[in-house]
Protein backbone atom coordinates (compact mmCIF):
# COMPACT_ATOMS: atom_id res chain seq x y z
CA UNK A 1 0.00 0.00 0.00
CA UNK A 2 1.29 3.46 -0.95
CA UNK A 3 0.76 6.71 0.92
CA UNK A 4 0.90 10.00 -0.97
CA UNK A 5 0.46 13.60 0.15
CA UNK A 6 -1.43 16.17 -1.90
CA UNK A 7 -3.36 19.39 -1.48
CA UNK A 8 -6.96 19.24 -0.36
CA UNK A 9 -9.32 19.74 -3.31
CA UNK A 10 -11.76 22.47 -2.19
CA UNK A 11 -14.05 21.88 -5.16
CA UNK A 12 -14.46 18.20 -4.30
CA UNK A 13 -17.17 17.91 -1.65
CA UNK A 14 -16.24 14.34 -0.69
CA UNK A 15 -12.59 15.32 -0.30
CA UNK A 16 -13.50 18.14 2.09
CA UNK A 17 -15.82 15.82 4.01
CA UNK A 18 -13.05 13.21 4.33
CA UNK A 19 -10.65 15.88 5.60
CA UNK A 20 -13.25 16.99 8.15
CA UNK A 21 -13.99 13.43 9.27
CA UNK A 22 -10.33 12.56 9.89
CA UNK A 23 -9.81 15.79 11.79
CA UNK A 24 -12.80 15.04 14.01
CA UNK A 25 -11.66 11.48 14.71
CA UNK A 26 -8.16 12.62 15.60
CA UNK A 27 -9.20 15.71 17.57
CA UNK A 28 -12.85 15.50 18.70
CA UNK A 29 -12.54 18.43 21.12
CA UNK A 30 -12.83 21.04 18.36
CA UNK A 31 -15.70 21.69 15.97
CA UNK A 32 -14.89 20.56 12.44
CA UNK A 33 -17.35 21.08 9.60
CA UNK A 34 -16.83 21.18 5.83
CA UNK A 35 -18.02 24.79 5.82
CA UNK A 36 -15.40 25.77 8.38
CA UNK A 37 -12.65 23.98 6.46
CA UNK A 38 -13.63 25.75 3.24
CA UNK A 39 -13.81 29.06 5.08
CA UNK A 40 -10.21 28.63 6.19
CA UNK A 41 -9.14 27.78 2.64
CA UNK A 42 -10.85 30.75 1.02
CA UNK A 43 -10.60 33.49 3.64
CA UNK A 44 -7.01 33.19 4.84
CA UNK A 45 -4.86 36.02 3.37
CA UNK A 46 -2.42 35.14 0.60
CA UNK A 47 0.53 36.26 2.73
CA UNK A 48 -0.15 33.34 5.09
CA UNK A 49 0.92 30.93 2.33
CA UNK A 50 -1.71 28.59 3.73
CA UNK A 51 -2.12 25.01 2.56
CA UNK A 52 -4.41 22.20 3.64
CA UNK A 53 -2.87 18.81 2.92
CA UNK A 54 -4.16 15.26 2.96
CA UNK A 55 -2.33 11.97 3.18
CA UNK A 56 -4.01 9.37 1.03
CA UNK A 57 -3.54 5.61 1.05
CA UNK A 58 -5.01 3.74 -1.91
CA UNK A 59 -7.73 6.36 -2.31
CA UNK A 60 -8.54 6.72 1.40
CA UNK A 61 -7.76 9.97 3.25
CA UNK A 62 -5.93 8.90 6.40
CA UNK A 63 -4.13 12.07 7.49
CA UNK A 64 -4.46 15.86 7.36
CA UNK A 65 -2.33 18.95 7.82
CA UNK A 66 -3.04 22.65 8.09
CA UNK A 67 0.03 24.73 7.27
CA UNK A 68 0.61 28.48 7.23
CA UNK A 69 2.85 31.37 8.15
CA UNK A 70 1.82 33.34 11.24
CA UNK A 71 0.74 36.24 9.05
CA UNK A 72 -0.99 38.15 11.87
CA UNK A 73 2.08 38.12 14.12
CA UNK A 74 4.50 41.08 14.36
CA UNK A 75 7.39 38.58 14.39
CA UNK A 76 8.35 37.35 10.91
CA UNK A 77 9.54 33.88 9.99
CA UNK A 78 7.13 31.86 12.12
CA UNK A 79 5.46 28.82 10.63
CA UNK A 80 2.49 26.84 11.93
CA UNK A 81 1.78 23.20 11.15
CA UNK A 82 -0.75 20.91 12.75
CA UNK A 83 -0.73 17.27 11.71
CA UNK A 84 -3.51 14.82 12.57
CA UNK A 85 -3.76 11.23 11.40
CA UNK A 86 -6.78 8.91 11.57
CA UNK A 87 -6.33 7.08 14.92
CA UNK A 88 -6.81 3.69 13.20
CA UNK A 89 -4.35 4.48 10.39
CA UNK A 90 -1.18 5.37 12.26
CA UNK A 91 2.30 3.93 11.63
CA UNK A 92 1.82 3.91 7.87
CA UNK A 93 4.05 6.89 7.08
CA UNK A 94 1.29 9.46 6.69
CA UNK A 95 2.50 11.69 9.52
CA UNK A 96 6.09 11.60 8.30
CA UNK A 97 5.13 12.62 4.76
CA UNK A 98 2.81 15.37 5.96
CA UNK A 99 5.47 16.86 8.24
CA UNK A 100 8.10 16.76 5.51
CA UNK A 101 5.82 18.42 2.96
CA UNK A 102 4.71 21.07 5.45
CA UNK A 103 8.27 21.89 6.52
CA UNK A 104 9.49 22.19 2.93
CA UNK A 105 6.61 24.52 2.08
CA UNK A 106 7.16 26.76 5.10
CA UNK A 107 10.94 26.89 4.68
CA UNK A 108 10.50 27.87 1.01
CA UNK A 109 8.46 30.87 2.16
CA UNK A 110 10.92 32.12 4.75
CA UNK A 111 9.93 30.32 7.94
CA UNK A 112 12.81 29.82 10.37
CA UNK A 113 10.85 28.70 13.44
CA UNK A 114 8.06 26.14 13.35
CA UNK A 115 5.28 25.60 15.90
CA UNK A 116 3.10 22.49 16.11
CA UNK A 117 0.48 21.36 18.62
CA UNK A 118 0.90 17.71 19.65
CA UNK A 119 -1.49 15.67 21.76
CA UNK A 120 0.08 14.84 25.11
CA UNK A 121 0.45 11.13 24.48
CA UNK A 122 3.65 9.13 24.44
CA UNK A 123 3.61 8.14 20.76
CA UNK A 124 2.66 11.62 19.58
CA UNK A 125 5.34 13.37 21.59
CA UNK A 126 7.98 10.81 20.61
CA UNK A 127 7.08 11.35 16.95
CA UNK A 128 7.60 15.12 17.26
CA UNK A 129 10.78 14.90 19.31
CA UNK A 130 12.33 12.40 16.88
CA UNK A 131 11.93 15.03 14.16
CA UNK A 132 13.69 17.77 16.09
CA UNK A 133 10.76 19.42 17.85
CA UNK A 134 11.12 20.34 21.51
CA UNK A 135 8.22 20.55 23.93
CA UNK A 136 7.07 23.95 25.17
CA UNK A 137 3.87 25.31 26.66
CA UNK A 138 0.73 23.25 27.00
CA UNK A 139 -3.01 23.75 26.79
CA UNK A 140 -6.01 21.80 28.01
CA UNK A 141 -9.21 20.86 26.26
CA UNK A 142 -12.12 21.00 28.70
CA UNK A 143 -15.62 19.58 28.54
CA UNK A 144 -18.88 20.35 30.34
CA UNK A 145 -22.01 18.20 30.28
CA UNK A 146 -24.23 21.14 29.55
CA UNK A 147 -27.43 19.11 29.66
CA UNK A 148 -26.95 18.25 33.33
CA UNK A 149 -24.44 20.79 34.67
CA UNK A 150 -25.36 22.80 37.75
CA UNK A 151 -24.58 26.17 36.20
CA UNK A 152 -24.22 29.15 38.53
CA UNK A 153 -27.40 31.23 38.53
CA UNK A 154 -27.39 34.35 36.42
CA UNK A 155 -26.55 37.29 38.66
CA UNK A 156 -27.76 40.85 38.38
CA UNK A 157 -25.44 43.04 36.35
CA UNK A 158 -23.46 45.67 38.29
CA UNK A 159 -24.68 49.26 37.89
CA UNK A 160 -23.86 50.64 34.47
CA UNK A 161 -23.32 47.18 32.97
CA UNK A 162 -25.61 45.37 30.54
CA UNK A 163 -25.52 42.07 28.68
CA UNK A 164 -26.03 41.96 24.94
CA UNK A 165 -25.17 39.53 22.14
CA UNK A 166 -22.91 39.78 19.13
CA UNK A 167 -26.05 39.84 16.99
CA UNK A 168 -26.78 43.28 18.43
CA UNK A 169 -23.64 44.55 16.68
CA UNK A 170 -24.48 43.17 13.24
CA UNK A 171 -24.77 46.65 11.72
CA UNK A 172 -21.40 47.76 13.08
CA UNK A 173 -19.13 45.09 14.59
CA UNK A 174 -16.11 47.40 14.79
CA UNK A 175 -16.42 47.76 18.62
CA UNK A 176 -16.11 43.99 18.89
CA UNK A 177 -13.08 44.07 16.62
CA UNK A 178 -11.38 46.53 18.98
CA UNK A 179 -12.15 44.36 22.01
CA UNK A 180 -11.01 41.20 20.22
CA UNK A 181 -7.75 42.88 19.18
CA UNK A 182 -7.01 44.00 22.74
CA UNK A 183 -7.81 40.69 24.41
CA UNK A 184 -5.98 38.59 21.80
CA UNK A 185 -2.82 40.65 22.25
CA UNK A 186 -2.78 39.58 25.93
CA UNK A 187 -3.62 35.92 25.30
CA UNK A 188 -0.84 33.59 26.57
CA UNK A 189 0.99 31.88 23.74
CA UNK A 190 4.20 31.32 21.82
CA UNK A 191 3.17 33.36 18.79
CA UNK A 192 2.08 36.96 19.36
CA UNK A 193 -1.01 37.96 17.39
CA UNK A 194 -2.04 41.45 16.30
CA UNK A 195 -5.42 42.26 14.78
CA UNK A 196 -4.83 45.49 12.89
CA UNK A 197 -6.79 44.93 9.69
CA UNK A 198 -10.51 45.36 10.28
CA UNK A 199 -11.53 44.12 6.83
CA UNK A 200 -9.45 40.95 7.28
CA UNK A 201 -11.02 40.42 10.71
CA UNK A 202 -14.47 40.70 9.16
CA UNK A 203 -13.65 38.08 6.54
CA UNK A 204 -11.85 35.62 8.80
CA UNK A 205 -13.53 36.02 12.20
CA UNK A 206 -16.85 37.84 11.98
CA UNK A 207 -18.03 35.88 8.94
CA UNK A 208 -16.83 32.50 10.22
CA UNK A 209 -19.57 29.93 9.57
CA UNK A 210 -19.37 28.50 13.10
CA UNK A 211 -19.67 31.85 14.88
CA UNK A 212 -22.99 31.91 16.74
CA UNK A 213 -23.78 35.56 17.25
CA UNK A 214 -26.94 34.87 19.26
CA UNK A 215 -25.04 32.77 21.81
CA UNK A 216 -22.02 35.08 21.97
CA UNK A 217 -22.50 37.24 25.05
CA UNK A 218 -21.11 40.79 25.13
CA UNK A 219 -20.76 42.84 28.31
CA UNK A 220 -21.27 46.54 27.68
CA UNK A 221 -20.16 49.33 30.04
CA UNK A 222 -19.48 53.01 29.52
CA UNK A 223 -21.11 52.71 26.12
CA UNK A 224 -18.81 50.05 24.65
CA UNK A 225 -18.11 46.30 24.76
CA UNK A 226 -15.69 45.54 27.59
CA UNK A 227 -15.93 41.73 27.88
CA UNK A 228 -17.25 38.86 25.81
CA UNK A 229 -17.55 35.11 25.49
CA UNK A 230 -17.47 34.00 21.87
CA UNK A 231 -19.59 30.97 20.94
CA UNK A 232 -19.10 28.56 18.04
CA UNK A 233 -21.75 25.96 17.23
CA UNK A 234 -22.30 23.31 14.60
CA UNK A 235 -25.53 21.85 13.26
CA UNK A 236 -25.67 19.37 16.15
CA UNK A 237 -25.75 19.84 19.90
CA UNK A 238 -22.17 20.93 20.59
CA UNK A 239 -21.15 24.41 21.71
CA UNK A 240 -17.58 25.71 21.90
CA UNK A 241 -16.26 28.79 23.64
CA UNK A 242 -13.69 30.11 21.19
CA UNK A 243 -12.58 33.09 23.29
CA UNK A 244 -13.48 34.77 26.57
CA UNK A 245 -11.81 38.03 27.45
CA UNK A 246 -12.05 41.40 29.15
CA UNK A 247 -10.63 44.81 28.25
CA UNK A 248 -7.62 45.65 30.43
CA UNK A 249 -9.27 48.55 32.25
CA UNK A 250 -12.20 46.35 33.33
CA UNK A 251 -10.41 43.24 34.56
CA UNK A 252 -10.83 41.94 38.09
CA UNK A 253 -14.56 42.70 38.24
CA UNK A 254 -15.90 39.25 37.32
CA UNK A 255 -17.10 40.34 33.89
CA UNK A 256 -15.53 37.43 32.00
CA UNK A 257 -17.34 34.93 34.20
CA UNK A 258 -20.53 36.95 33.87
CA UNK A 259 -20.27 36.78 30.07
CA UNK A 260 -19.45 33.08 29.96
CA UNK A 261 -22.16 32.11 32.45
CA UNK A 262 -24.74 34.01 30.44
CA UNK A 263 -23.58 32.41 27.19
CA UNK A 264 -23.77 28.92 28.71
CA UNK A 265 -27.32 29.53 29.90
CA UNK A 266 -28.24 30.76 26.41
CA UNK A 267 -26.64 27.68 24.87
CA UNK A 268 -28.53 25.29 27.10
CA UNK A 269 -31.81 27.06 26.40
CA UNK A 270 -31.03 26.67 22.67
CA UNK A 271 -30.73 22.89 23.06
CA UNK A 272 -26.95 22.56 23.22
CA UNK A 273 -25.92 19.64 25.44
CA UNK A 274 -22.11 19.54 25.28
CA UNK A 275 -19.82 22.49 25.95
CA UNK A 276 -16.14 22.48 24.98
CA UNK A 277 -13.35 24.99 25.39
CA UNK A 278 -9.58 25.30 25.43
CA UNK A 279 -7.35 26.78 28.10
CA UNK A 280 -3.64 27.57 28.10
CA UNK A 281 -2.23 26.01 31.26
CA UNK A 282 -0.54 29.31 32.10
CA UNK A 283 -3.83 31.21 32.10
CA UNK A 284 -4.74 30.57 35.72
CA UNK A 285 -7.62 33.11 35.93
CA UNK A 286 -9.47 31.57 32.98
CA UNK A 287 -8.79 28.03 34.18
CA UNK A 288 -10.29 29.00 37.55
CA UNK A 289 -13.42 30.34 35.83
CA UNK A 290 -13.84 27.19 33.78
CA UNK A 291 -13.34 24.97 36.83
CA UNK A 292 -15.93 26.96 38.79
CA UNK A 293 -18.41 26.46 35.95
CA UNK A 294 -17.93 22.69 36.10
CA UNK A 295 -15.62 22.09 33.15
CA UNK A 296 -13.28 19.11 33.37
CA UNK A 297 -10.05 18.49 31.48
CA UNK A 298 -10.55 15.87 28.75
CA UNK A 299 -7.23 16.13 26.87
CA UNK A 300 -4.02 18.15 26.71
CA UNK A 301 -1.87 19.37 23.84
CA UNK A 302 1.77 20.42 24.04
CA UNK A 303 3.22 23.08 21.73
CA UNK A 304 6.38 21.85 20.07
CA UNK A 305 8.94 24.11 18.45
CA UNK A 306 11.65 23.51 15.87
CA UNK A 307 14.30 25.96 14.70
CA UNK A 308 15.27 25.66 11.03
CA UNK A 309 18.71 26.30 9.59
Amino acid sequence: MTVIVRDLRPGDRSDVEDFTRVRHLALPYILWTPQAVLHGLTRTPAEARSRSLVAEEDGEVIGTAQVSLAHDSPTPGQGLLNIYVHPDRTRRGAGELLVRTAEEHLAAHGATKLFAWVLDKGDNRAFAEKRGYRAGRSAHFLRLDLAHAALPPLRTCPPGVELRTAADFADDPRPLFRLDAETMSDEPGDVDVEFTDYEAWLREIWEHPLLDRELTTVVVAEGRPVAFSVAYTDSGTRYVTAMTGTARAFRGRGLAKLAKTDSLHRARAAGRTEALTGNDTGNAPMLAINTSLGYEICATEVRHVRELG
